[in-house]
């Protein structure tokens, strides 16, 4: 769900160990750092990881973190399954995904939801959803946007089967509006620069995920083995994002030029973006594993997945939402506030 860079970007964290004579260390920086391998994706509401990559925040908390991005997310199981990253951070129907095919990944904290970033945009001929029908609508099938996509047709009484479906990345959505699809389905920057095109008599939001909040939600998340095998690595990774979501709130004007660095674009189209996506407070994270009607719930918005993924033959039936997270790093930063 998550637009991307066409070119993988690694941004190492990490400090010098200070020696003192011949091999003697300070207490701070004698701790052993684990390195720790972050999948990610160039998306707004990941902006806290961005500043406390460059801010060096994962440090204090004895972990040495590099951030990799994925030109397709898809890949993104496939890495984790390798070894060749420990953790990852995307959208839930990710983890729903793979926990009802058999694999054992656990949640340990929500990041962020869209809320308005991701869209099903269109052809400014196309006044409403249902002058979708049997037209050709171009998006990720193996991404949440196909969440938003199947949500937002069934506003209008339709269904997938109901629009062509044509199969794409986030970041090619663009083009296959140029060869022919009337509509398509991605998340920023990919969304403002396709509203920016003149082809076509030009185009508009058609839906976005404001009208769905916490439909559709970002995630962190670990295998179970190493979580049980390295729980401080993964309290110290969090603990470092949320240092970073507190420098944003504190100095957004530097926090969103670091950002405008790792995105190669303006601090300005930064400040846009972030408009469309919502990073949860610590004192909300909790809610997220908590059975509620509203789809700021895991238990709500997984449900929603699983039906698009069984319908899509993804997968064959829905997992226990409860074998798709872990809670307790969360409970630990609540209780200790």
């Amino acid at each position: 769900m998550r637009t991307l860079l066409s070119r993988l970007r690694t941004f190492a964290i990490g400090g010098a160990v200070a020696l003192t004579g011949m091999a003697s260390v300070t207490a701070t920086s004698a701790r052993a750092e684990e390195e720790v391998n972050l999948a990610t994706v160039a998306w707004i509401g990941y902006a806290p990881f961005y500043v406390a990559a460059e801010k060096n925040m994962f440090e204090k908390y004895g972990v040495k973190v590099a951030l990799k991005d994925f030109a397709d997310p898809a890949l993104i199981p496939a890495a984790l399954q390798s070894g060749g990253i420990q953790g990852a951070m995307y959208t839930y129907d990710q983890v729903i995904n793979l926990v009802a095919n058999g694999n054992a990944y656990r949640v340990v904290m929500p990041i962020d939801y869209s809320n308005g970033a991701d869209a099903l945009v269109a052809e400014k001929s196309i006044k409403s959803l249902a002058d979708l029908k049997g037209k050709k609508v171009a998006y990720p099938f193996a991404t949440c946007d196909n969440l938003l996509v199947a949500f937002a047709l069934q506003q209008a009484g339709l269904t997938e089967a109901d629009v062509e479906g044509l199969d794409t990345t986030p970041e090619n959505v663009a083009a296959a509006l140029m060869g022919g699809a009337v509509a398509g389905a991605t998340y920023e920057p990919n969304v403002s620069k396709i509203l920016k095109l003149d082809a076509n008599g030009g185009y508009h939001a058609l839906y976005t995920s404001a009208s769905a909040p916490g439909l559709i939600t970002d995630i962190l998340y670990f295998s179970t083995d190493y979580i049980e095998k390295k729980p401080k690595a993964v309290e110290g990774v969090i603990k470092g994002y949320i240092d970073g979501m507190a420098f944003l709130k504190e100095h957004p004007d530097e926090a969103y030029t670091i950002v405008a660095k790792y995105f190669s674009t303006t601090v300005d189209d930064v400040k846009e973006q972030a408009k469309g996506a919502y990073n949860i407070p610590v004192a909300e994270m909790a809610g997220y594993f908590a059975p509620r009607d509203d789809a700021k719930s895991l238990f709500t918005s997984g449900k929603l997945i699983a039906d698009v993924l069984i319908k899509r033959g993804q997968i064959k039936s829905a997992p226990k939402i409860e074998d798709t997270y872990e809670a307790k790093f969360v409970s630990s930063l609540i209780a200790a506030k």
